[in-house]
């Protein structure tokens, strides 16, 4: 295994990170339990997780991410040797789609990033997980509007809902710190200017600085590269890429309409449609044949890809079966040379970001 800094701490995080939001509901307690096993083995020691876990979210199985994460590490006795990380939910006019979340602290506009709920979901994800600290959490997404989740341009509302203004989310953060709740944090889905005015109000109070964003990057979506990346390499705030594969998209298991049982895009249609485009299946079909002109599988290629990039901490891989966690983990070993590169962004720039 591969170990980077995480920000300008002293941790060193697994460069391959656990994604864990489909235990408890596509992956059993007992396939979870066989998937951290592999990755301690093997040396991934950044867990990342989420209040609202499992996907797709639902009253039914809310926590339940958290609760077989901190069953596992009591039973193995690891915590300390575990980066943990896991976040807190808020509301967001386009960033939770059509699910309010009202199961978590009343949901819809109740869920701010204010002190009463730092402290409510800081406590519960605490009681979960077993543990007296978090490593590493993350706002799991911006409160106010910005364009996420398969919206890319930005639209002005001239009559927002107001939100916590980031100078108040600090101090409550900085709180957290000091009571030793919390060691790290970390931003998510988060835009150029939210990213900035993070680091120039922590920067102002002499708070601690966020170490980390975690953002989607993959070969269909590169957004991070148009502006985020140059922020991440010069303030030392480096990336946590999620939905390395496009949801699976990448491996090609969905081309030609195909319908793999049990797949996320079959559990719950039309929930991930920002993977799910024209434009993307073309991109795709390229970057397959790319794969099998150089004699790499396709799913390594996509994995090594966001390994490459300078900018990236840590690539969270997240998986429902063991079988895949072993398989993407051989991506460690593919290095990808200057003429895959070129064919890389040769077909980027075709059609940049097919996906958003």
């Amino acid at each position: 295994m591969q170990y980077r800094k995480l920000g300008n701490t002293k941790l060193k995080i697994s460069v391959i990170g656990l994604g864990t939001m489909t235990f408890g509901e596509q992956t059993s307690k007992d396939e979870a339990y066989k998937i951290m096993d592999f990755a301690y083995e093997n040396g991934i020691n950044f867990f990342d997780a989420a209040e609202m876990y499992p996907v797709y979210p639902k009253k039914e199985t809310q926590g339940m991410t958290e609760k077989i994460i901190g069953e596992w590490m009591q039973s193995r006795n690891v915590r300390k040797k575990i980066i943990l990380g896991t976040k807190i939910s808020s509301s967001n006019p386009k960033g939770i789609g059509s699910t309010k979340l009202s199961w978590i602290r009343g949901g819809g506009d109740n869920l701010k990033y204010d002190e009463n709920n730092f402290n409510e979901a800081l406590n519960k994800s605490l009681e979960r997980l077993q543990t007296n600290y978090i490593d590493l959490y993350q706002l799991h997404w911006p409160e106010r509007n910005t364009p996420i989740f398969g919206n890319l341009d930005y639209e002005h509302q001239f009559n927002e809902k107001k939100w916590v203004p980031i100078e108040k989310i600090l101090k409550t953060i900085n709180k957290l710190i000091k009571k030793k709740l919390i060691k790290n944090y970390g931003l998510s889905n988060e835009s150029p200017w939210g990213l900035m005015k993070f680091l120039y109000e922590a920067k102002k109070k002499n708070y601690k600085l966020p170490v980390s964003i975690q953002n989607v990057y993959n070969l269909i979506n590169r957004t991070f590269d148009i502006s985020l990346s140059e922020i991440s390499m010069r303030e030392n705030c480096g990336l946590l890429a999620y939905s390395p594969l496009a949801s699976g998209r990448l491996s090609g298991k969905y081309l030609k309409k195909k319908k793999p049982k049990n797949s996320r895009f079959i559990l719950w249609p039309g929930r991930f449609n920002r993977h799910f485009t024209k434009k993307g299946e073309i991109a795709i079909k390229k970057y397959i044949k790319l794969s099998s002109k150089f004699n790499i599988d396709p799913i390594l290629l996509a994995h090594a890809f966001v390994l490459s990039r300078p900018f990236v901490t840590s690539s969270i891989m997240g998986v429902s079966k063991l079988d895949q966690l072993k398989r993407n983990i051989k991506s460690l070993n593919i290095i990808i040379k200057d003429e895959i590169f070129e064919n890389i962004n040769k077909i980027h720039n075709e059609d940049r970001n097919p996906c958003v």
